[in-house]
């Protein structure tokens, strides 16, 4: 006889599927709880996230410290918008940029706002500060780029999906190869204003670059008066072992792009930190945001730095890495062409024999773990950093047997 029933997954999934936009092809398991490392579908079946919501989840689900500070923030002040200033602001603005070694904060919410915001604080500052004529202002970028989903942010993208048909672009940004020193050096001239890069490419699939790269962007934008932004929305704030990826090669950005783990998994917090020859350009009514700061996310925001001022998390990253490297290391020619791992962070590209990237991801939902393709062979792997080593441990053995074929 055949088994017609349908669970509550299925129901809720097609329930979401017919009223949204299809903007995302989401795995079709629909959460209704998570606790670190763990999610809880509406059936009660239980899936290791080794995803961690692109890394805005670095401190997995429900920490209690974040919970805590929502909870009792959300009984006193939400938003003010910045007409006025509120009594988290000081703190949250001091205390990160006190952790980027910078003057200045400005908080915005999603990663795209704060990559904008980037764009226009270096362009501003071209004109202003370096004496570029007006309007011809550019900015170098890398391809494999995602720094976001705006208009102009995709008109740098080289991913047709994320191009296709949304043009006409904005001009003014010049791309060179991820990774190729000598292309970005060529490409710096008198218009140039800033290089933004991500210090390794998150939606690329963990694309990290030649060793000495970040030292080398670094000394040419010092050389040639121009700023360096390191976007580190994805690859910053713990996840690859250290608190910012920029730190693996002892650089330091003129601007840093800050995004996902800021707000802690509860509310979106973005920001852009930066010394004060740099923001201090802006002035009032020149840029904004009525969410940009407000109460909630700045009290979020606030013990997510201090958890990150004690270290443990990095630590926790970098320790867990070996496993993570082994592991992975093990699969390559068994199911896995390459990987690439730094900290807590991984891209594995999958043997097309065995199947597509979104093949095996549903393969891991079937056995209990959830993670995501990207690039059609390729999967991302960005576990909470509170996972223990026994969980990590277990899911990377699922893995290991879709690879396989077992």
């Amino acid at each position: 006889m055949t088994d017609t029933t349908t669970s509550t997954s299925d129901v809720e999934f097609g329930r979401a599927e017919a009223r949204t936009a299809h903007n995302y092809h989401p795995l079709p398991v629909v959460v209704a709880h998570a606790e670190g490392a763990w999610m809880t579908d509406v059936d009660g079946s239980r899936f290791l996230d080794l995803l961690a919501g692109y890394s805005a989840l670095n401190f997995g689900h429900s920490h209690p410290r974040l919970i805590e500070t929502a909870h009792a923030q959300l009984d006193k002040l939400t938003l003010t918008s910045r007409a006025f200033v509120h009594d988290q602001f000081a703190d949250f603005t001091a205390k990160l940029g006190d952790l980027c070694g910078k003057d200045l904060v400005l908080p915005m919410n999603t990663g795209a706002e704060a990559v904008e915001t980037a764009i226009k604080v270096a362009r501003k500052w071209g004109y202003q500060v370096k004496g570029v004529p007006a309007d011809q202002a550019t900015i170098i970028v890398a391809s494999g780029n995602f720094h976001g989903r705006t208009t102009t942010i995709v008109g740098f993208s080289d991913d047709e999906d994320a191009r296709a048909d949304f043009g006409p672009f904005a001009p003014g940004f010049t791309t060179v190869p991820y990774g190729d020193l000598e292309a970005l050096e060529a490409a710096i001239d008198a218009t140039t204003v800033a290089v933004l890069i991500e210090p390794i490419q998150g939606e690329g699939g963990v694309v990290i670059p030649p060793e000495g790269y970040l030292r080398g962007v670094r000394e040419a934008c010092t050389r040639s008066n121009v700023l360096f932004a390191a976007d580190e929305i994805q690859a910053g704030l713990g996840r690859t072992g250290t608190t910012f990826a920029c730190d693996h090669e002892g650089v330091v950005p003129d601007i840093y792009v800050l995004g996902k783990a800021l707000g802690g998994g509860v509310v979106p917090v973005s920001a852009i930190v930066a010394d004060r020859d740099v923001l201090g350009v802006l002035k009032p009514g020149q840029h904004g945001s009525t969410f940009g700061g407000n109460a909630l996310a700045c009290a979020v925001g606030s013990t997510v730095v201090d958890m990150l001022a004690t270290g443990d998390f990095q630590r926790r990253a970098a320790e867990l890495s070996t496993l993570l490297t082994e592991r992975l290391e093990a699969m390559v020619g068994h199911g896995v062409l390459a990987v690439r791992v730094r900290g807590l962070w991984a891209g594995v590209d999958i043997d097309p024999a065995v199947g597509t990237g979104r093949e095996v991801c549903e393969k891991l939902m079937a056995r209990g773990v959830l993670a995501k393709d990207t690039h059609g062979s390729t999967i991302r792997l960005a576990p909470p950093l509170v996972i223990s080593e026994e969980d990590l441990a277990w899911g990377l053995d699922q893995l290991a047997a879709v690879v396989a074929g077992d």
